[in-house]
């Protein structure tokens, strides 16, 4: 059962403006990971279902987080239909991402009060979505859509649109910079964030590094 409300879950992501995406087929390095991510000043946190049994790695994280890491959220991505999801709903998952738009997922979540954001590439897709009661749509591939450009382009006629870019985002301040103008909600950054050679050396100390480098540059943009 979430532990975290939409609504909190939802002001998490707005507040950290960024949500890791990970996925790792060993416990003990994703828990790694997810240490340096908290100590960096992250809050929450996608696992990524890739693999046989990343649901039975994502129960064992998401226990870890809740003795060790107070106040880390846990969600599920990469989710693209209802079955997968309710897996993951029944192992505490407080919210869950797709990289589509899939309304039977929207019932599910919706009826266990977990927040949901689905993949759009539209406008119309992110209208339905938000019929469907998404509080923050995922643009994704993000630089494949529009990149920025589309986000500042939604968001003229939909101003109350809350968006999350996944997939051409990067921690340099030239690139974030370009997004948080555009008007984005948050954004989601996977292998920019965690480079290959940092978790196969288990270097979880400049891992650490890296994650707290990129909440200044993204406090510094929401401030300026």
């Amino acid at each position: 059962m979430a532990k975290y409300t939409r609504i909190e879950v939802f002001q998490k992501m707005q507040e950290t403006g960024v949500v890791p995406v990970f996925y790792h087929s060993d416990p003990e390095t994703a828990k790694n990971v997810l240490k340096a991510c908290y100590d960096g000043g992250i809050r929450t946190f996608e696992w990524v279902n890739r693999g046989d049994y990343a649901h039975e790695i994502f129960a064992e994280l998401n226990k870890y987080a809740l003795k060790e890491l107070p106040g880390m959220i846990l969600g599920a991505g990469s989710v693209v239909e209802e079955g997968t999801a309710a897996i993951y709903i029944q192992a505490g998952a407080n919210f869950i991402v797709s990289p589509l738009l899939n309304e039977n997922m929207a019932r599910i979540c919706n009826r266990r009060k977990i927040m949901w954001a689905p993949g759009c590439g539209s406008v119309s897709e992110i209208g339905k979505a938000e019929e469907l009661g998404a509080e923050l749509v995922k643009i994704f591939p993000a630089s494949e859509v529009g990149g920025p450009s589309f986000v500042k382009g939604v968001k003229g006629p939909c101003p109350w649109t809350n968006i999350m870019p996944t997939g051409g985002v990067d921690t340099s301040k030239e690139n974030l910079q370009k997004w948080f103008d555009a008007g984005v909600t948050c954004v989601g950054m996977g292998s920019k964030l965690f480079p290959k050679d940092i978790i196969e050396k288990g270097d979880f100390e400049t891992l650490t590094t890296k994650v707290t480098d990129l909440m200044n540059t993204i406090k510094k943009i929401k401030k300026s």
